[in-house]
This record gives structure tokens, sequence and C-alpha cells, in this order.
């Protein structure tokens, strides 16, 4: 009497749900489903337990499963993993996106509370005068919100006209006896630096503004671009050798009747590092980028804080417009002495001079309850505090992937019971021990056949716009301008997973140079290396190295 299994399937779905083992004759065992909790026979043409040389991945052995039933088992394998590493990266790219949207409509909400404190107290305090120039000063604020959203302006020359401009206006208003012409006034302005008529203001400000900015915008672009990142490395596409990886792990013991064993912890770390080990590249470039995201946190709590340069920034204004008040007549003179005296108006023809429009008057800022909210009523500090516990989370997301997807209980039995899981071939130990992070070390795993020489091309992608990026932030850091980086022109719905050859990808994309290293003593494990990089290849990477810095330089 031999003892043989007889598989019960769910009618609905077909997956097999349970496996039994009565004792009968192989010629005359009777297979049956359970549906409901109940045993009932099995239609006459489901086939029965059989030797299973018609698989092509699960054992060959008697089997539950048709050659029908382990395709379905293939898409689920690949249905489930994927679904595994998105519900991981989810969380992440879901923390980034609203920590964007939130920063965004800070930043955006800042400037526009600066801009009507300003324009209210202005009119409250020089009256007609303010709101005869007051186009001078929405400009300033135009141009401050074209250069956050991507806008081209150089900070420093903007605010240079702004200044330039303001004295103009000003130099007209104390010496209302004169009639100045433009090319007299383009004349004027360009005393502006050499008698600093406002005073220190305008170096100040304009150094608080460019640091505080550039910080601000660059920031917001980081939690945009890590959004970004994660939303294209998480869609991943396995290859064909990791499919049958997945299948042999997920659900090839299911056709031997072994339902409710699950992969070994270790097992599962193998196969998940196969699969993911282009995401394991990505790790270090990830980190480099987070802690320069952490350092430009640091900043914006500190000295390149916009919300403490932008909130006082018509008290600024208004001192440096009194600072040129008490000054004029110095200023005046030599201006005359550089520009040539200027011609006087016919008497009853005078401009109303500044003591006769009210621009005496000392500016009063508004009191603390006075002082509008920024958006959703927080301040820079409680988000940047917030954000921050965020990004040190973040760090090695992409080298613990793997060890993650494996600690759910859904996929593997996890490191307390190694003994009774499934190890690919039984129910026994799994043996063999787990392969580093990255797609060089797979050379020696025991589970994925990997192709080392082909690099997925979308993560060497995402790679290079980290790279960028992060030398952004360390530019932002030092209080250096940068380049803006429209997110929205990168490109959409890539997925990850499908590598390509060295040779043939390097014309479209020139920044996928990859120094690949591992150990090449594998043993009896499967593995391609047939197309290893040779010294010629090692010198292209190289030049592509210096390239890329080089390239980068120029980026700044």
């Amino acid at each position: 009497m031999l003892t043989v299994q007889t598989c019960h399937s769910d009618v609905k779905t077909h997956r097999l749900s349970e496996c039994i083992k009565p004792g009968a004759e192989p010629q005359h065992f009777q297979l049956q489903f359970k549906t409901n909790g109940r045993l009932q026979p099995a239609p006459r043409d489901f086939l029965p337990l059989e030797p299973g040389d018609h698989l092509k991945v699960c054992s060959q052995a008697y089997t539950c499963c048709t050659q029908e039933m382990e395709e379905r088992y293939s898409q689920l394998s690949k249905h489930d993993f994927r679904n595994a590493v998105v519900e991981l990266s989810n969380h992440l790219q879901t923390m980034f996106s609203s920590r964007y949207k939130k920063f965004d409509e800070f930043f955006k909400e800042l400037l526009e509370n600066a801009e009507k404190s300003l324009n209210d107290m202005f009119v409250r305090t020089y009256g007609r005068l303010y709101m005869q120039n007051s186009e001078l000063f929405k400009d300033l604020f135009v141009e401050l919100k074209r250069y956050y959203v991507g806008g081209n302006v150089n900070l420093e020359e903007m605010l240079n006209d702004f200044w330039a401009r303001l004295l103009e206006r000003m130099f007209r208003l104390v010496n209302p006896q004169y009639h100045f012409t433009d090319e007299y006034l383009e004349c004027v302005s360009k005393y502006t630096e050499q008698l600093k008529p406002f005073g220190d203001v305008p170096r100040k400000l304009k150094l608080q503004v460019t640091r505080a900015f550039v910080a601000a915008r660059t920031f917001a672009q980081g939690l945009a671009v890590a959004r970004d990142v994660v939303s294209k490395v998480s869609a991943v596409n396995p290859t064909p050798q990791g499919t049958q990886a997945l299948l042999k792990m997920m659900y090839c013991p299911h056709c031997r009747g072994l339902i409710s064993v699950k992969p070994c912890y270790n097992y599962c770390f193998n196969v998940m590092r196969g699969c993911l080990a282009n995401q394991g590249d990505l790790d270090t470039e990830w980190n480099i980028f987070m802690g320069s995201m952490l350092l430009v946190a640091e900043r914006l709590e500190g000295p390149f804080n916009i919300e403490s340069v932008m909130d006082p920034i018509d008290v600024k204004i208004s001192d440096a417009i009194m600072n040129m008040q008490e000054n004029s007549m110095q200023v005046s003179q030599k201006v005359f002495q550089g520009c040539g005296q200027p011609k006087t108006l016919a008497q009853g023809r005078t401009a109303r001079s500044v003591s006769e429009g009210g621009f005496s008057a000392r500016f009063r800022p508004y009191n603390p309850e006075e002082r509008p909210t920024t958006a959703a009523g927080t301040s820079l500090d409680r988000l940047v505090t917030d954000v921050k516990e965020k990004l040190k989370q973040a760090k090695k997301f992409w080298s613990s992937l793997p060890g993650n997807i494996c600690s759910d209980e859904k996929i593997s039995v996890g490191t307390g019971n190694e003994n009774e899981c499934w190890n690919g071939s039984a129910k026994s130990r799994y043996d063999f021990a787990v392969t580093g992070n990255g797609l060089a070390s797979q050379v020696n795993n025991p589970e994925v056949e990997v192709d080392i020489t082909k690099p997925d091309m979308v993560i060497r992608r995402q790679i290079m716009v980290l790279r960028v990026m992060t030398n952004k932030l360390k530019n932002a850091y030092s209080g250096n301008d940068v380049d803006f980086i429209d997110v929205s022109e990168e490109s959409s719905g890539e997925e990850s997973g499908s590598g390509c050859e060295f040779q043939q990808c390097s014309t479209e994309f020139e920044f996928n140079a990859t120094e690949v290293t591992g150990n090449s003593n594998k043993s009896d494990k499967k593995v391609n290396t047939s197309a290893a990089p040779s010294s010629g290849l090692s010198q292209a990477a190289l030049f592509l190295s210096i390239l890329v810095l080089a390239m980068q330089r120029q980026w700044r």
C-alpha cells in the first residue's frame, strides 16, 4: 500500500488550498475538492496526481499541478512580488509627496502673506506716494515667486535692480525742485553700490534672501525628486529568471501538497536580493542624497530660514527708505558731482516733496498677534522637525527592502522557524548563506540567475538624478544658487527590471557607468557571467565617470 496525496482545490480560483494523504493505491485514489469547508468529488475532467515531467519550473516528481496551473502560479507570483514592493514603497512615496505639498504650500503662502503685510502697512504709513509707486514692490514679489516656481531669475541681479529702481523713485521725491531725464536717472542708479543710500540693508537682505530662497526651493525640489525616484524604482518588472525563482519559492510547494508551508527566511532573502539587485545599487546614492537633504534642513532651521527673512521684509525695506530720506542731502550732492547738475523746474511746478507726501513717518510693524499665520497655521520649524525624522527613517530603504519583504508573515516564516519551512525543494532547513546587496554581489546568489553585466537602465537613470540633485543640495547648503530641476519633465511610466548590455545602452544614456565588482568564486550555482566586463569597459566606465563630474561642474 503506497501513500499518495489527494489534492483539493478552490473551485472558484483554482488555487490548491489543501492536500491530504489518505492511504490508497495510486491507481485507485479519489481526487476531491474542498468547497465551503466540505470535500466533494472532483470533476471527471480534472487531472489527478501524476508525474510532473510536464512542469517547467516546479518539481517533476508526482504533482497536483497541471502545466496551465503552473503558468497561472507564475503570473500570480509576479503579482504578489510587485504588490509586496509597492506596499512598502507606497508609504515612503506618500510621505515624500505629502511633505512636498506641505512645504510648497507653506513657501507660496509665506510669500503671499509677506506681500500682503508690506502692502497693507505701506499704504497706512506712506499713503498715496506708496500707491503711486506700488508696482515696484509688486514686481519684487512677482520675481521672488517666479524664482521659487522655477523661473529663470537671477536673485542677485533682480534685487540689485529693485534697489536701483527704488533709488530712482526716491531721488525724485527728495529733490522735487529738479527735472530728471531718464538718462540722468540711469546715471543715478549706477551709484547705488558706491553711495549706499539705503545703508547696509540691501547688502544684508540680498545675502539673506538669496540663501533662504535657494535653500527653500532646492529642498522642496529634493522632496519632489525623492517622491519620483521612489515611484519609478518601485515599479518592478522581474526578469524571466527572477520570475522562475519567485514561482519556485511562492507556489511550487503547493504543487507538492505543502500548502501551509512558507518559504524559509534566508531562502526568501536570497530570492528578493536577486530580484531587487538593481534597487540595491541605488542605496548608496540614496543615502548620500538623504544626508544632503538633512544638511539643508538644518540650514532651513538656522541661518537660511526663509520665514525669518520674509516675515520682517517690510520692516527692512522701510528702514532702507528711512536711511535714504535721512541721508538724502549727502547722497544728492554726490550724485550731482558724478552725474552733473540737473535742471531746475519752473517756479510753481515743483514736485511734491517727501515730507509733504508723508514719507517722513517711521514704519510701524505688525504686533505679533496681528501678523497673518502661514500655511495651515504652521511654521517652518515644525515642518522641518517633522521631515527630518522622516528623512532619517528613509535611509537604507533600498538595501533593507528584501529583508522587510521577507519579514512579512504572508511571505515567509521569518527567522524563528528555520527547520519547518520550504527551502526550494522540500520542507527542511535552508543551508545556503545570504548573498550580499547590489547587482555585483548576485554572482554568488544560489537562487536567482542574475546577469551582472546588464544593469537596469531605469534605475541607472534614477541614480544619476540623485547625484545631480545631491550636488545641488550641497551648493544650496553653501549658499550658492543652483539651477532649477523641472521634475515634470522626467519620463514617466518606466518600470525597472529589464537590464541591457552596456555596449547597447551607452548610446541611449551616457551616464550609466557603474563599476561592477564581485567575487567570482561561485561553485555549483547558476549565474550568467559569460559577458563579464573587460578591461576596455573599465576604461569606458572611468571615462564616463570623469565626464559626469565635468558636467556636474557645468550644472553648478
